[in-house]
């Protein structure tokens, strides 16, 4: 009933919200030019932040139209490589003759749309021709597709690296850690020579019991039951999905916001003086991050489920007790993959210590062959997303991938 009441809640809200954003724009109209009255712009940027709280944000695009290569603005054109029920393999295609590797980002499917990574792949692009696994929101997705979980999320990927060819590298974020390593693992296992050649993985919780937060506590101490009682939902009448089974976006997004409340606060805080200051390049900013963080969508409800046993309750991957369609997935095997981890001394989200783990977990790696990387000041969005990622985290991607192309 939660996701019903939801949708009641947001049809109560909708005359708020066009109230909000029709007194924003005439507020705008008329006072929020620099030389504008300071209390028309105030109440400019009030509206705005009502309007942009009740707004139902889904999926938003890339809009990534060029990139400057050398100095060179390069257009950038949207291609689709594949598309299946859950996913659409996207590739950004440079229109330069430059040939440099080829990258798949693999995007993490834990609550946020893809274009979360919108900074990452505009930066990787200066260096790389770029793919990136786009998750569809599961309420989109007719129950005629059937369900999808853990062992599909790492069926899509084994595809998408077969598809690519041999010399493509890897970079997965976050929760995608987890299959990216295990879909490598398998390719290994299968001996077809589809291993990337080098595997980057960001901030990833491949092993919880390493240094846990308080949500992956909770996480590994509460039954699976309790979850699937509390947050798992149906998608309602008026959708393509309706009727599967879901974690419902909205639920992830208030645990996201609850996680740093007072940082976020203080964000739109920040926001609201910028409006009434006239700083629009500032306010911008904020509105192009905002608009992708709150960008959410619903998870297939056994894939949340199967992700919550393998990598927070039953530590699987680092326990070497994952299977993937009845077959062990054995992290031993990898050999091929030049390996780089990446972590953040601030990430609250996968704690330092939690991806690095990754080099014993793939021994046979020479030690040639591999990084890790921590970048002390950062926390979890940092690490894609902002300074820390343009201007020390992506550099030492781009390095280690020319170092082992």
């Amino acid at each position: 009933m939660i996701y019903q009441f939801y949708e009641m809640q947001r049809a109560a809200w909708a005359p708020v919200a066009l109230a909000a954003e029709a007194t924003r724009l005439v507020a705008d109209t008329l006072f929020a030019q620099p030389n504008g009255h300071r209390l028309g712009r105030a109440a400019a940027a009030a509206c705005e932040i009502l309007a942009r709280t009740t707004r139902q944000h889904r999926n938003v695009a890339f809009d990534i139209a060029n990139v400057m290569i050398d100095g060179v603005p390069v257009e950038v054109e949207e291609r689709i490589a594949a598309s299946l029920p859950f996913c659409t393999l996207r590739h950004f295609a440079r229109k330069t003759r430059r040939r440099d590797p080829a990258l798949l980002v693999v995007a993490p499917l834990s609550g946020h749309c893809s274009a979360l990574l919108n900074d990452a792949v505009r930066t990787l692009l200066e260096a790389h021709e770029v793919y990136l696994t786009d998750w569809h929101d599961a309420r989109e997705v007719p129950r005629a597709a059937g369900p999808f979980d853990l062992d599909g999320y790492i069926d899509y990927l084994i595809g998408f690296l077969r598809k690519l060819g041999p010399d493509l590298h890897v970079v997965a974020f976050s929760q995608s850690t987890v299959p990216t390593l295990a879909a490598a693992a398998l390719l290994a296992r299968a001996g077809d020579g589809a291993e990337p050649r080098t595997l980057t993985l960001v901030a990833g919780p491949l092993d919880t019991r390493v240094n846990s937060t308080p949500s992956q506590l909770l996480a590994a101490r509460q039954p699976r039951s309790l979850f699937e009682a509390t947050m798992i939902s149906r998608v309602p009448l008026g959708y393509r999905g309706q009727g599967r089974r879901v974690l419902p976006g909205f639920v992830q997004l208030a645990g996201y916001i609850s996680h740093n409340l007072g940082r976020h606060m203080d964000a739109h805080w920040d926001f609201f003086g910028r409006l009434v200051d006239g700083d629009l390049e500032g306010a911008e900013a904020h509105r192009r991050f905002y608009d992708r963080f709150f960008s959410v969508l619903d998870l297939p409800a056994e894939f949340f489920l199967a992700t919550l046993t393998n990598v927070f309750q039953e530590h699987r991957l680092a326990r070497g007790t994952m299977a993937w369609r009845g077959l062990p997935v054995d992290t031993r095997l990898l050999r091929r993959p030049a390996l780089l981890t990446i972590e953040g001394g601030l990430d609250d989200v996968s704690a330092p210590g939690q991806t690095r783990v990754a080099h014993e977990l793939c021994p046979a790696i020479p030690s040639a062959r591999r990084a890790h990387h921590l970048e002390p000041a950062a926390g979890h969005l940092a690490l894609f997303y902002g300074h820390h990622w343009r201007q020390a985290i992506a550099p030492r991607i781009a390095g280690f991938i020319r170092e082992n192309a």
